[in-house]
């Protein structure tokens, strides 16, 4: 009902190596972040993450992309997203990549992608320029919203 009432989105998964849709285990982004902090209560610095893949979310939309979450056999990609055009790239969102592990989590999904859509990853990571890391491009969150990718 949520989602008939655009309160909030389903975003279905997307087998990367399978090249198909599943129409189970979806994932919810929602519209509004007021409505999600009433539901979810007050102050909740632990939910960064999720707050920052939210807004990644709703500009990709609001860019003209047609969203999934994507499934490896190891692992999830945040978004697999398309247009029309037959345009398509994957995107990892991190809050802060600051030490190895994290790295390896965010750029490690990415490079076990084996075709040539571009790949990024969204982060708020400080003093972080658009730079390139085997063909996968970091990205500050206030650059992708102010100038795309």
């Amino acid at each position: 009902m949520l989602a008939d009432a655009y309160i909030i989105h389903q975003v279905n998964r997307y087998d990367i190596h399978g090249k198909r849709i599943f129409e189970s285990n979806e994932k919810y982004y929602f519209e509004d972040h007021g409505i999600r902090n009433a539901i979810v209560g007050g102050r909740r610095d632990a939910d960064i993450e999720k707050i920052i893949e939210n807004i990644v979310y709703q500009h990709l939309i609001r860019s003209g992309y047609t969203v999934y979450v994507g499934l490896l056999q190891a692992g999830e990609i945040d978004f697999v997203c398309s247009k029309p055009s037959g345009e398509r790239i994957y995107i990892q969102v991190s809050y802060i990549v600051a030490d190895e592990q994290t790295r390896e989590r965010e750029f490690g999904n990415l490079r076990k992608i084996n075709d040539n859509y571009p790949k990024y990853v969204i982060s708020m990571t400080p003093l972080v320029s658009r730079n390139d890391d085997n063909g996968i491009t970091h990205l500050h969150l206030r650059k992708f919203l102010v100038e795309g990718l």
